[in-house]
């Protein structure tokens, strides 16, 4: 890990020393330090917490950043191909963003017809996709959606995941989601963001908005 400090002493936070390269500072008068140059090789998101907001977070990463020609893998866990999204249909002919969905949809609810098993072969084949990704050269944004959730279910396992973030060639940010807390993934992050539930309509019983939630 390496540490981050800002002016006058203060903290900014980690970084794996991988991901930050320092080139220098500009010093003004009285020897004040009035800018620090950090060039960004890689970089590791992780988006969490019960609010929502985390793939609409991912997602509004990938549209940015195709406004500058580059390519997004978004990887989805979980989430069954038999349940298609406003995303889905948005991205089909683009060039600069791919969704693959991994999952057969939530495990143990309501109307889960597969066992453990079956979710955890399916997301097993989007860890190995992640995998042949993380090191292709044209891909700059890799989004692992719904991967802290596999974690947590126990469909991957979280050393597989830690082992894709240590490989992750440079040049490259990755953005993890999902709803569980996984502090060995978290301390690997450049950048952590909790999404936290005050008020939600689902509370009341409200159904998913199509174009909003889906």
């Amino acid at each position: 890990m390496c540490q981050l400090w800002g002016n006058n002493g203060v903290f900014i936070g980690e970084g794996r020393e991988s991901s930050i390269e320092y080139i220098g500072q500009m010093w003004g008068e009285n020897s004040c330090i009035l800018h620090t140059k950090f060039y960004i090789l890689i970089m590791i998101i992780a988006y969490f917490g019960k609010g929502k907001g985390k793939t609409t977070a991912a997602l509004g990463a990938a549209l940015r950043a195709s406004g500058y020609k580059f390519k997004t893998e978004i990887i989805q866990f979980v989430k069954s191909n038999d349940s298609p999204s406003g995303e889905e249909i948005a991205v089909k002919n683009s060039k600069l963003i791919k969704i693959k969905k991994f999952g057969l949809g939530f495990v143990s609810i309501k109307g889960d017809k597969h066992d453990l098993r079956e979710h955890q072969l399916a997301a097993q084949k989007g860890l190995e996709y992640a995998k042949k990704t993380i090191s292709k050269k044209d891909i700059k944004f890799i989004i692992l959606d719904e991967i802290l959730g596999a974690i947590h279910a126990g469909l991957v396992k979280k050393n597989e995941v830690i082992k894709i973030i240590n490989k992750t060639n440079k040049n490259k940010i990755v953005i993890l989601t999902g709803r569980p807390q996984v502090k060995e993934i978290f301390s690997l992050c450049d950048l952590v963001s909790e999404m936290k539930e005050v008020k939600h309509p689902y509370n009341k019983n409200a159904p998913a908005i199509k174009g909003l939630d889906f």
